[in-house]
C-alpha cells in the first residue's frame, strides 16, 4: 500500500498520515463535528450551522447536568437548525438519528478536531457522485486531505483510513486502486464547525470509551438513558440566519417533537430554541450534506390546525376520515390516573395536560385526555397524537412514535408516474442461477399538491426513467410484488431536496433502496450485495408493506 507522495513527509504519522489525522492533537482549541452514518456505512458530516446547533444544545445540557446532577438532554430536533431537516431528531443517549415520519434510524457520532484543521477552517472535501452532485468525505478524511495538501503532497493513499482509493491533488481525481475507476474531487469552503467548550483537555492518544473521551470526542457509550430530561437555556433573544431564512429565537426547552413544535401561548414551556453561535453562518449555495437522497424530504413549518379532510386527503386515504376520528379509531381513552411517565411527543407528564393544548384546535379531545394504542399498548396524550397526525400526510394511518407500529394503510406523497417491469436472461453478480428483473420508473415534472412541501410550486424530476434491478428468483420476485404495493401506495418516491445535487423541489427516493447498477457495486448501488434483498424487505416492512399485503 503506497504511502502519501510528495514533500512534507516529516509531518506525517504512520503510513504517511499527517499526525493530526491519528488520535488527538496537542492543539488546545478544538471544534466539534457531528456526523451520521448512511446505509453504506459511510459517515457524513452535518453542515456547520447544523453542527453548531447540535453542539450548543449538547453543551448546555452538559453544563446543566454538572450543576444539578441531572442527565443529558434526551433529543435534539434538527428542524430548528434547518427547516429541511424538520422530520429528524437526534436521540443523544443512544447516539441515533430518528426520522419521525418513516421510523428510519441511523447512527450518529461526535468527534473533536484541532481548531486549525479543515473542520476548524470550514473546509470540506467532496467526491462527485453518479448523479453529478457532490458528496462529502467523512471529516477525518477531510482533515487528512487538507493537511496533506498543505504539506505539498501531490498524491495520497486513503488505505490507512479504510478506503480503497488514492487522491491526486494535481488532477483533482479519486482513483479506485482495484478497478482504476476515477471520480472528480473538489475542495469547498463552508462555515467553520463550532468550537467545543468542554472544560477537560483532549484525551491523549487514541480515543477510548472512557467518560472523558465521550464528553470530548464523542466515542464511548452513555450507559444511562435520560429520555425525559429537559434543558432550559439562559434568557436571551437573537435573530439567527438559517438557510436563507430568518428565525427569531429565545429561551427554550428541548423535547421530542413530531416536527417543529409550534409556540404554545401561555403553556408551561415555550419550545423556542436559542441557536446563536459565532460559527452559525448563512449557507450560500452549494448542496446540503446532511441527508442522503432517500432522506430528502422537506417539511413545511405550519401551525397545527385541524382542517376538514381535503379532496387530496380523501383520495389518499382508503376511507375519508377526520383527524379526530383517526386518532379515536386507533387509541382507546384511558380511564383513571395515567401511569407516572412522560408523553414522548410533548415531554409533559401524562398526568399533566398535553403541551399542545394551546396550539391544537380540537373541540372533541381535551388536553388532559390520555389514550393507549390498541395493538402496541403505548400511551400518549391524544391531543399530541392529533398534532403529530395533522403534521403528516393525513392519510388515515397512524405510526406509533415509540415502537413504529403502523395502524391502517400508510401512503406517501409520490407524484404520478408509471412503473414498468420486464425480465431478461442475463444474471446479476452474486445470483448466477437466475435471470434478472428490470424495473423502470417514469415520473415527469409537475406542480406540487397540498401534500407536498411547497403546494402550487413546480417540482422537477431528474434522472427519469430510472432503471432498477432484482434477481429473478423466489425472493427477488417477492420483493418485486411488495414494490408494486409500495408504488400503488406512493411510497417509492417523494418531493424534497436532493443532498447529492442540492436541488430542492425535486423528486427523490424515499427510504426504500433500489439497485440501479447491474455489474458493479463501487457506489453501493449495484451487485453483488448478499444482504440487499433482506435489507429492502425490512425497509418495506417499516413502511407497512409486508407479505400480509399480498394476501389481501
Amino acid at each position: 500500500m503506497a504511502a502519501a507522495q510528495g514533500a512534507g513527509s516529516s509531518s506525517a504519522g504512520p503510513s504517511g498520515l499527517p499526525s493530526s489525522a491519528l488520535g488527538h492533537s496537542s492543539n488546545s482549541t478544538a471544534v466539534a463535528v457531528w456526523e451520521w452514518q448512511d446505509e453504506f456505512g459511510r459517515w457524513r458530516p452535518y453542515r456547520g450551522n447544523v453542527c453548531s446547533y447540535i453542539e450548543q444544545v449538547f453543551q448546555a445540557s452538559q453544563q446543566k447536568g454538572r450543576r444539578s446532577g441531572s442527565g443529558l438532554v434526551s433529543s435534539i430536533p434538527l428542524g430548528h437548525a434547518d427547516p429541511v431537516l424538520a422530520p429528524y431528531v437526534i436521540d443523544i443517549p443512544s447516539l441515533t438519528q430518528f426520522r419521525q415520519d418513516t421510523g428510519t434510524m441511523r447512527a450518529v457520532r461526535r468527534h473533536l478536531f484541532p481548531g486549525d484543521s479543515a473542520a476548524g477552517q470550514g473546509i470540506v472535501w467532496e467526491w462527485q457522485n453518479d448523479e453529478g452532485g457532490w458528496s462529502p468525505y467523512e471529516m477525518n478524511v477531510c482533515v487528512f486531505l487538507e493537511q496533506s495538501r498543505a504539506t505539498n503532497h501531490q498524491r495520497v493513499d486513503l488505505g490507512p483510513l479504510g478506503y480503497n482509493y488514492e487522491v491526486d491533488f494535481v488532477a483533482q481525481v479519486q482513483t479506485n486502486k482495484t478497478t482504476r475507476f476515477r471520480r472528480s474531487v473538489q475542495r469547498r469552503l463552508d462555515a467553520p464547525y463550532p468550537v467545543s467548550t468542554s472544560p477537560a483537555p483532549l484525551h491523549p492518544g487514541v480515543a477510548c470509551s472512557c467518560q472523558q473521551c465521550w464528553l470530548n470526542s464523542g466515542t464511548g457509550p452513555i450507559t444511562t438513558r435520560y429520555r425525559h430530561s429537559m434543558t432550559n437555556f439562559p434568557n436571551s433573544s437573537t435573530t439567527h440566519q438559517v438557510s436563507g431564512r430568518t428565525a427569531s429565537v429565545s429561551s427554550s426547552s428541548v423535547s421530542f417533537v413530531p416536527y417543529n413544535k409550534p409556540t404554545l401561548s401561555g403553556a408551561r414551556s415555550t419550545p423556542r430554541l436559542n441557536v446563536q453561535s459565532t460559527w452559525a453562518l448563512p449557507q450560500p449555495g452549494g448542496p446540503s450534506t446532511g441527508l442522503s437522497a432517500s432522506n430528502g424530504v422537506s417539511a413545511p413549518n405550519l401551525p397545527v390546525r385541524m382542517p376538514k379532510a381535503s379532496k387530496v386527503t380523501q383520495a389518499l386515504a382508503a376511507t375519508p376520515t377526520e383527524p379526530e376520528a383517526v386518532v379515536k379509531k386507533y387509541l382507546e381513552e384511558l380511564k383513571g390516573s395515567p401511569a407516572d411517565e412522560d408523553c414522548i411527543i410533548c415531554m409533559e407528564k401524562l398526568s399533566s395536560p398535553s403541551g399542545y393544548g394551546d396550539a391544537c384546535e380540537c373541540s372533541t379531545i381535551k388536553p388532559e385526555t390520555v389514550g393507549r394504542l390498541t395493538n402496541c399498548q403505548h400511551s400518549f396524550h391524544m391531543l399530541c397524537m392529533l398534532a403529530m397526525y395533522s403534521n403528516g400526510n393525513k392519510d388515515g394511518s397512524l405510526q406509533c412514535p415509540s415502537c413504529k407500529t403502523i395502524y391502517g394503510e400508510k401512503t406517501g406523497t409520490q407524484p404520478k408516474g408509471k412503473m414498468e417491469v420486464s425480465t431478461f436472461p442475463q444474471s446479476l453478480p452474486g445470483h448466477k442461477d437466475c435471470g434478472t428483473i428490470q424495473i423502470v420508473y417514469h415520473i415527469s415534472r409537475g406542480i406540487q399538491g397540498p401534500e407536498h412541501p411547497n403546494p402550487g410550486m413546480p417540482y422537477t424530476a431528474r434522472g427519469f426513467p430510472r432503471y432498477c434491478y432484482l434477481p429473478d428468483n423466489e425472493k427477488g420476485r417477492k420483493v418485486l410484488e411488495l414494490l408494486r404495493v409500495a408504488w400503488k401506495r406512493r411510497l417509492i418516491f417523494t418531493v424534497g431536496t436532493s443532498s447529492t445535487t442540492g436541488e430542492s423541489n425535486t423528486v427523490v427516493w424515499n427510504e426504500i433502496h433500489h439497485k440501479t447498477e447491474m455489474d458493479t457495486n463501487l457506489s453501493g448501488h449495484g451487485y453483488p450485495d448478499p444482504n440487499y434483498l433482506d435489507n429492502v424487505l425490512a425497509e418495506l416492512a417499516a413502511q407497512g408493506v409486508t407479505e400480509d399485503c399480498l394476501r389481501q
